[in-house]
């Protein structure tokens, strides 16, 4: 990877104008004839591919008997799907919040702006977007390429978000450019969501388009992926390092892009220079979380993408995981609820533990087709309990102490009996039916719902799954008090109402 160059201040690729570019340095790669109108992986069994389907069961009892909370998981091999299942009240049809899993599909951007020849690795932050940049800007910050957001080496000693939307709110750029430097840029490894963030607009400065059109019309629609969501900030910009949302399948098709080196029936999307750089070890790597342990977040770090003991991975809060081992021909894809830092390693361990010693083994046609049984029906524990009273309503106030509520303080909370189960009214906006014995699904606001509750003795309780995100809400009601607790925290704010809104703008504050 290229070193910092302290001594440069002027060159021609520095004296480019960096606006709506539609002059190309490079030939784009092509992408047109007729597409898929939905991605569909092909399907087939575990035996048919060489892979051990009690491998799979001891995947799932592993990850079961860690106390993870598995909402997806699809597992590939040689380009076949070959397990695939859903915890219920999570579906396949269901996008699912990627968190920081985003930043591989954003790195994905910057390889096509510079595939086309509209940006380099070597361009310089300063020169793409000059209307950011700050009169007090540290010398150092002056260096900072493509190259050094890519692989996190821009030289801060920690994330810069929050700083640096606490120095800039309506300008994340100018703040993340503000912000002091500890290291030479391209020495050392900082996780630090602001990069993604900063690269995300140079996409949108040099192609002339936003992030999500651009990907819209190079790479999903090619690939046939259309449940596309992104979540906002106030400005209506992407958030670039996180906020993307597709189904378990889309994001399957994304691992077996980058397993074929950007090559998809037939069309180079993307070339493969770009993949293999993106995907191999530039810098050795520090964990996401300070302090944390997971061998798999310390074997290096490539464009936006963690490499493994075994291939690389794309990482999202809460465990949502591509893991791609080329070797092998293998992607597996997870989207979970994780309660522990240490869960992420633990769902690569269980990986490599129990799923890669099947690869290349005997199959077993019977235990695949136990398998697929048990794929069908799994599900996430339901809330135990009788109905209770059918024609007398429940009022309440929301007890907003709890440091993880949902909703503020004295929130009104009707509960009323109806068919099938309640209606659950949260303040004067959010109507939410809630399931006795099965998951009831609305979208009240905008996003879609899944609730099922009971009452347990004089306690009414119920959990109310945003089921596009890795969150849940959970609610207890006793007498005149009501208190509704997120079990995972969404990590750009609390409010219910803001998380059950669409279209997604989860932080109206910042820009």
């Amino acid at each position: 990877m290229p070193g910092p160059r302290p001594n440069e201040t002027s060159s021609p690729a520095h004296s480019r104008s960096w606006h709506a570019r539609t002059d190309a340095r490079g030939p784009a790669i092509s992408v047109s004839g007729p597409y898929d109108d939905r991605v569909s992986l092909p399907r087939t069994s575990p035996a048919s591919v060489d892979v051990s389907s009690p491998a799979i069961d001891g995947l799932l009892d592993s990850l079961g008997l860690m106390g993870i909370e598995c909402h997806s998981l699809m597992i590939v091999r040689r380009g076949h799907v070959i397990a695939e299942g859903w915890w219920a009240p999570y579906a396949a049809d269901d996008p699912h919040l990627l968190y920081s899993l985003t930043k591989s599909f954003t790195a994905m951007g910057v390889g096509l702006v510079v595939d086309d020849g509209l940006m380099s690795l070597d361009d310089r932050v300063v020169d793409i977007l000059p209307d950011h940049v700050p009169d007090d800007i540290p010398a150092e910050a002056r260096l900072l390429t493509v190259e050094h957001l890519l692989t996190m080496t821009a030289g801060h000693a920690e994330d810069t978000l929050d700083g640096a939307w606490t120095l800039e709110p309506s300008d994340l750029v100018r703040g993340f450019l503000r912000m002091p430097l500890t290291a030479v840029p391209g020495t050392r490894h900082t996780y630090d969501n602001a990069t993604t963030f900063v690269l995300a607009r140079m996409i949108e400065r040099v192609s002339g388009q936003t992030l999500p059109h651009l990907l819209d019309e190079r790479l999903f629609a090619p690939m046939g992926i259309t449940d596309v969501e992104w979540d906002r900030v106030g400005s209506g910009a992407v958030f670039g390092f996180h906020g993307l949302h597709l189904t378990t399948e889309a994001v399957a098709a994304f691992g077996e892009l980058m397993l074929r080196g950007g090559e998809w029936q037939g069309r180079q999307l993307l070339s493969s220079t770009w993949m293999a750089s993106a995907t191999r070890k530039h810098i050795d790597s520090w964990h996401y979380s300070p302090g944390a342990s997971g061998a798999d977040f310390h074997s290096g770090y490539g464009y936006q993408i963690w490499l493994s003991a075994h291939g690389f991975h794309g990482n999202g809060a809460y465990g949502q995981q591509c893991v791609v081992v080329p070797d092998l021909e293998l992607v597996v894809v997870l989207t979970a609820a994780h309660t522990e830092i240490r869960h992420a390693q633990d769902a690569l361990d269980a990986i490599w533990e129990h799923l890669l010693p099947g690869i290349d083994a005997v199959g077993d046609p019977d235990g695949d087709a136990e398998l697929t049984c048990r794929l069908r029906h799994l599900a996430l524990p339901m809330i135990h309990g009788n109905r209770g009273s059918t024609s007398t309503d429940s009022q309440a106030v929301v007890d907003a102490t709890h440091p993880d509520s949902a909703v503020p303080r004295d929130t009104p909370v009707l509960l009323r009996p109806q068919s099938g189960g309640w209606l659950l009214r949260i303040g004067p906006r959010l109507a939410v039916p809630v399931g006795f014995g099965h998951w009831e699904r609305s979208a009240p606001l905008g996003r879609t719902l899944a609730s099922a509750g009971a009452w347990q003795g004089d306690v009414f309780v119920a959990e109310i799954h945003l089921v596009n995100t890795p969150h849940r809400v959970r609610l207890t009601l006793r007498g005149a008090t009501a208190a509704l607790t997120w079990v995972t925290v969404p990590l750009t704010g609390s409010d219910l109402i803001t998380h059950a809104t669409s279209p997604l703008m989860t932080r109206p504050d910042v820009a």
